[in-house]
C-alpha cells in the first residue's frame, strides 16, 4: 500500500509533533487531561484519505485499518493515534 493514501494524524509518523519521548509523554497526558466525557474511548484511526474526502462530501462513513466505522466529525489531532491501525500502519509500511 502507498504510504501517500493514508492519512497521518499528527506528525509524518502519527504522533503528536514536537520532540523526545518527555515531550510526547507530556502531550498525552495534556491531551487526557482536557479529554470531553466519553473521550477515553476515542483515537486518531488511519483511514484511506479518498474515503475522507467522499465522507466529507457525501457524510458516508468510513472504515479505518482497525476495522472501525464511523463519521469523522472531530479534530484528530484532539486525540492518541489508535494502537490497532499503527500496528496495522506500521506493518503495510515495511511490505
Amino acid at each position: 500500500m502507498n504510504d501517500a493514501s493514508i492519512t497521518e494524524p499528527g506528525g509524518p509518523d502519527g504522533l503528536p509533533s514536537g520532540g523526545g519521548t518527555t515531550t510526547l509523554d507530556r502531550e498525552l497526558e495534556e491531551l487526557l487531561q482536557n479529554q470531553e466525557p466519553g473521550d477515553h474511548e476515542r483515537f486518531s484511526h488511519y483511514v484511506k484519505k479518498e474515503q475522507i474526502l467522499e465522507s466529507a462530501v457525501t457524510g458516508k462513513p468510513v472504515k479505518a485499518l482497525c476495522g472501525k466505522m464511523w463519521t469523522p466529525n472531530r479534530d484528530p489531532e484532539r486525540f492518541p493515534v489508535c494502537p490497532t491501525c499503527r500496528e496495522i500502519y506500521e506493518k503495510l509500511k515495511d511490505e
